[in-house]
């Protein structure tokens, strides 16, 4: 399985990504319980060979220095800087990020990494609903209180300033939360009150996902209480989110390889001769040099009209 794995995302980045790299991660240990199985993205009960294969490209995305850590800005970068600043740090506050050497050093490993994909990805299971839960809960009393609320709607009201669409006053989308999730005492929501919500996604995304709150602004309330309500649980947001993706990812790969068959079937033995000896000469030769005599050009030679029209 770690070879098969290593294959296909080796392969995709060029060979950037080592086996050693594969086997660092804590993720490789799930994914070896499914040896015995023939074909391995039949199972979900843990994660398909599909599921590995996006988180880590994920990853691997915002690592750009490839030291299987992430900060704050490799982090803010996730879904083109979607999630909010002050969300981002309250993931690395310590509030769901294990190990105190990634915390002292502001960063959080692949293992948090797979938990935030997750959960950002799928809002309504109750790991993910106590993730965010314990994220939003700035002084851990339990509940979210209105303050708390606030202080995370005032950055989307100000990215709302900034792409010139009109916000909701804090009251008024307030109002709209607390009638989504109903909570059991007046001014504060638990972490009950939100396991008993059918749309927590909606509830979070208000105040900490620009794009995906843009999106439900764009559906109607009552429809999607509905849909929530009496929605199929055969398939997950994350499994939806994973197909999806992983189908770009394929689709991707398969036109970078086509494009790179059609480029080199243009070029016949004698032309990979001469373009191997200019890609050593180029490689050899200093930035700053005299030119060579391709570009002995006597400009003086040259007529120019004096008005050019």
């Amino acid at each position: 399985v770690i070879q098969r794995i290593f294959y296909t995302v080796n392969r995709s980045w060029s060979g950037k990504i080592t086996c050693n790299e594969l086997r660092k991660s804590n993720f490789l240990q799930n994914v070896a319980l499914l040896e015995e199985e023939p074909d391995i993205n039949q199972l979900t009960e843990y994660f398909s060979y599909e599921h590995f294969y996006v988180i880590y490209c994920k990853f691997w995305e915002l690592d750009t220095d490839h030291d299987l850590y992430i900060d704050r800005k490799d982090l803010a970068r996730h879904n083109d800087h979607a999630i909010s600043n002050r969300m981002i740090e309250r993931i690395f506050s310590g509030a769901v990020t294990r190990g105190r050497k990634a915390q002292k050093d502001g960063k959080i490993s692949y293992a948090d990494f797979v938990w935030f994909l997750i959960s950002e990805e799928d809002k309504k299971t109750p790991t993910s609903i106590e993730y965010w839960f314990r994220c939003m809960d700035l002084d851990g009393d339990g509940a979210l209180s209105m303050y708390e609320l606030e202080y995370f709607y005032e950055e989307q009201c100000q990215k709302l300033d900034n792409m010139a669409i009109e916000p909701l006053p804090f009251e008024d989308c307030l109002c709209q939360m607390l009638d989504l999730v109903k909570p059991q005492h007046e001014g504060k929501i638990t972490l009950h009150d939100l396991k008993r919500c059918k749309l927590t996604n909606v509830f979070f995304d208000t105040f900490f996902n620009i794009e995906k709150y843009l999106d439900h602004e764009q559906k109607d309330q009552f429809s999607m209480l509905r849909d929530g309500e009496g929605e199929s649980q055969e398939v997950s947001d994350w499994e939806r989110y994973a197909a999806e993706e992983y189908d770009i990812l394929v689709a991707e790969e398969a036109a970078s390889d086509q494009w790179n068959d059609g480029y080199e079937a243009e070029l016949n033995p004698v032309d990979h001769q001469k373009a191997s000896v200019l890609k050593y000469q180029m490689e050899k030769r200093p930035f700053f040099e005299m030119p060579s005599h391709l570009a002995d050009v006597d400009l003086d030679e040259y007529d120019y009209d004096e008005d050019f029209e």
